[in-house]
This record gives C-alpha cells, structure tokens and sequence, in this order.
C-alpha cells in the first residue's frame, strides 16, 4: 500500500517520480572532493542520529488508511478522535533517548500549505496532498514548547528545507529565521525535504545562509553507503562546510513489522562495515516512526541499532556535536582522507 506521505510511492532514486532529487550529483569544478574519516578521541566509528520532523500531527491520513487498509479501518477512525494524535512523539523520542545516553538532531519543516499557500490547481491532485496538506506551523505554542524543550535538554533543532526550497535561498533564509526565533539562537546545520539537492547550488545557498553543515545526499530507497564512507567538503579542503551522507533511512530497511529479523539484519551489517571502515555513519527515523501502533518495530530497531554501535565503540550523537567535537570548521589533522 502506497502512504500518502512523506515516504512514497518511490522511484528508482528513492523518491515519488514527480520529485527532484540528487541522483545528478555534481561537485564544485567538477572534482570530486577527497572522503575525511575524522572518529572522536576513544571510539572506532561514528553513528549520527536525525530526525526530520514532517509530520507531527495525523491528520487526512487517519481517513485515508481507513479507506484503504480495511483490516485496520477501525484503528485509523479512532484516530480521528480530539486528543488521539499518534504521530506526536516528542516526549517518547526524549525519554528513548535520554535512557540510552545520547542526544539527536531534529530538522524543523516550516511547509507551505495547500489550501494557504497553493495554486487551486493543485488542490485536488494526490501530489498536492502529498506535499503540502496538512502540515504544521512550528511557531504554533504546542509545537514551539516541544522544540524547546528539545533545545533545552541537549537535543540539536536544525532545519528541514521545506520542498521547494533547495532552489530557493530566500524561501530557504526565511525558513532558517523562523526556527531560530523559536530557539533563540542560530541553527547549525540540516536536511533538505524530500532529499532535493540541486548540486552543488544548494550547499553553495546553505553555506551562505552560514549553515556548517547538510545531511541530505543519499537515498531512501536502499540503506548503504553510497557515497562512501565519511564526510565530503564540497568547498574545498580548507571550508568548513561539510557534508554527511546518509547511510540508513528508516523506510529503506526490510519492514521490522513483517520480518524484524531481516530488518535487524540489515543494521548490523551496516554496523559492522561502519566499524570496520571507521565510518561516519548517519541514520534517520522520522518522528512519526515512534508510534507503536503505526509502524511497529521501528522504535525496538533503532533502540538497537543504539545499543549496538555503543558495544561496538562508537562515537553516538548528532551531526552538530559531532562537527563540533571534532572542529570540523578547520579541516582536522588527524582525519584519515582517502
């Protein structure tokens, strides 16, 4: 079953076929930048933790898996009941992540919306629901607390370029100013929506915006890594802006719902390749995956998948303590470049 969501239906790259992406990939000059495998003081590896925040209210979702998952027609109604909101999961990625000793990063969206915001052309096409329906506003008192709380227990708030953004800098500042007046201090880094890079124009609008850093160069179609196994300076060795590439999204592994195994399996092997390589490696859950009833398994894989990379030695955090533990503005010089 198709989600109308952020999730699909995907395309050989990973993303609904009427999206952009970055499978061009193209470097500044045309020069593919040298791989840097800068690993913390006492660790073998590194395993950064994200999450974008798309959707933290269920809304035309609860009708339209009622409509199309007859199975569970009586769950997705329920949902529509005032104060049952399973995709608020703040609290719960809080308290996961308190008891296993780490902090993440969440990647704040700040969409336009369909009905606000759209051409009326677009109001009934499954692309405009897709994208643009029932999005929140991240200034709105609930979500806002949220945030800060976040912000206030250690948890790094980015920013989630909104769809169109990517080619966009002045819809793209805008955003970045929204999230940091909700935190009171600029913002590091982040994650293009939907992964829409247009390279290296992006990262040239996000380095100007005085961002450090991007996590969007991957793909949700097949966990790995795919652009090796570290991080690229797409400036020049002497930049501070760097990118991360993503290893996992949590969509691209075997469902743990169906055969917990295999999606287990998929982890560990990837643990167990970034432990031999001293990767940087980076995953993303989106906050929605939390709820139990939803996506079952989700919440048991990346607890685990935690615990391991700590067994195996690494280094577990968010992408903005990493660049900051490891001074990553100045190229370090004792990181293995390949």
């Amino acid at each position: 079953m198709s989600r109308p969501d952020d999730t699909g239906p995907p395309d050989d790259a990973g993303r609904p076929d009427f999206l952009p992406g970055n499978d061009d990939l193209s470097w500044p000059d045309g020069r593919e930048p040298p791989e840097e495998r800068p690993v913390p003081d006492g660790h073998e590896f590194s395993l950064l933790l994200t999450h974008d925040i798309d959707r933290p209210y269920k809304t035309y979702q609860s009708i339209y898996y009622a409509l199309t998952d007859p199975d569970r027609r009586a769950y997705h109604l329920s949902t529509l009941t005032p104060g049952v909101n399973p995709y608020w999961r703040f609290e719960d990625l809080m308290a996961l992540e308190d008891d296993l000793g780490v902090r993440s990063a969440c990647y704040v969206l700040d969409e336009q919306r369909l009905f606000g915001d759209r051409p009326a052309s677009e109001w009934l096409t499954m692309e405009g629901w897709q994208l643009f329906a029932g999005r929140y506003d991240p200034t709105s008192p609930e979500v806002r607390d949220a945030l800060r709380a976040l912000d206030e227990g250690g948890w790094e708030i980015g920013l989630h370029g909104s769809y169109e953004s990517f080619d966009d800098p002045e819809r793209l500042a805008s955003e970045k100013e929204t999230v940091e007046s909700i935190v009171g201090h600029p913002v590091t880094g982040g994650r293009q929506h939907y992964l829409n890079l247009a390279t290296p124009d992006t990262w040239a609008h996000q380095r100007a915006l005085g961002l450090r850093y991007d996590c969007s160069l991957g793909t949700s179609a097949e966990p790995g890594f795919h652009h090796g196994h570290g991080i690229r300076r797409p400036f020049g060795a002497d930049d501070g802006f760097v990118v991360f590439p993503l290893t996992i999204m949590e969509q691209s592994i075997p469902d743990p719902a169906e055969d917990f195994d295999a999606a287990w399996a998929t982890c560990e092997d990837l643990l167990r390749e970034a432990h031999a390589e001293g990767a940087v490696m980076s995953v993303l859950w989106h906050l929605r995956h939390f709820a139990p009833e939803e996506f079952p398994g989700h919440r048991r894989i990346y607890r685990r998948l935690i615990r391991r990379a700590q067994e195996l030695g690494a280094w577990v955090g968010s992408p903005g303590a990493f660049y900051e533990e490891l001074e990553l503005d100045a190229p370090p010089a004792s990181a293995t470049v390949r």
